[in-house]
């Protein structure tokens, strides 16, 4: 997953400052506006929409953005869609397992498009169950190293507080919990006055596929298109791809 994970956060990082940010506002807006309205606009008792609204804020996502979305959300502006939480299942080139996450309005729309996109990258659908068996939903958070703290004390921080490991992702460290203990775990590095740069519920795969630059790039170029589709949230495959591999795909 270390691989994954390093991609993942690089690829965040680069969406903040190119032409994809319009597309990363439109997504986090709408995580926020439907954790709003699943679980009511007191962002204090709502973890979700809590997490929601501070991984905008670390995306830059204008304020005025975020106050709509919940607004939208609780109810209070018209405009809000019926989205639904939508997974679909796939195999990449490589065997690479593939979960997909949309969040759509159009059902037959959503599936339509995420379909074409796996059949242009050389992937394909699957039956549901048959991908998702090989991942776990673990609780994320991403700690960027921009303070003077250490592994250890990120460790120390989350390690009573439900923590099951930290993992050094270069940039930043990955600590990961149950999803139940994600709430506990942002807390006491809040408490620690360790920073953090978002908290998820993820999928973790329990097998990973080894990828050479070849092979990576292919992942990278189906991951990336599933993401520009509109519907699509999050992805998650269970490849991983060494330091050198990376740098040469660059």
């Amino acid at each position: 997953m270390s691989g994954h994970s390093k991609w993942a956060t690089t690829k965040h990082k680069k969406a903040v400052i190119d032409s994809r940010r319009a597309k990363l506002f439109a997504k986090l807006v709408k995580k926020i506006e439907v954790a709003a309205r699943l679980g009511g606009p007191d962002v204090e008792g709502n973890p979700a929409l809590f997490d929601a609204i501070q991984k905008a804020k670390k995306s830059s996502v204008p304020n005025d953005n975020i106050e709509r979305a919940l607004k939208r959300g609780s109810g209070t502006e018209e405009g809000a869609a019926d989205y639904q939480t939508i997974m679909y299942e796939g195999y990449g080139p490589n065997g690479v397992a593939v979960l997909i996450e949309c969040l759509t309005d159009n059902r037959n729309r959503a599936a339509g498009d995420v379909r074409l996109v796996m059949t242009r990258n050389e992937g394909n659908m699957a039956d549901p169950g048959s991908v998702s068996y090989m991942f776990s939903r673990k609780g994320v958070v991403l700690v960027s190293k921009t303070g003077s703290f250490t592994e250890d004390d990120v460790l120390s921080a989350v390690l009573d507080a439900g923590a099951e490991e930290v993992n050094d992702l270069g940039d930043s460290f990955e600590v990961i919990s149950e999803p139940n203990d994600l709430v506990q775990v942002r807390t006491a590095l809040q408490n620690a006055k360790i920073d953090y740069d978002s908290a998820d519920t993820s999928f973790v795969p329990s097998v990973s596929v080894e990828l050479d630059a070849e092979a990576a790039k292919k992942i990278f170029n189906l991951i990336e298109s599933l993401e520009d589709l509109d519907d699509v949230q999050t992805v998650w495959a269970n490849f991983d791809v060494s330091d050198e591999v990376m740098a040469q795909v660059g």
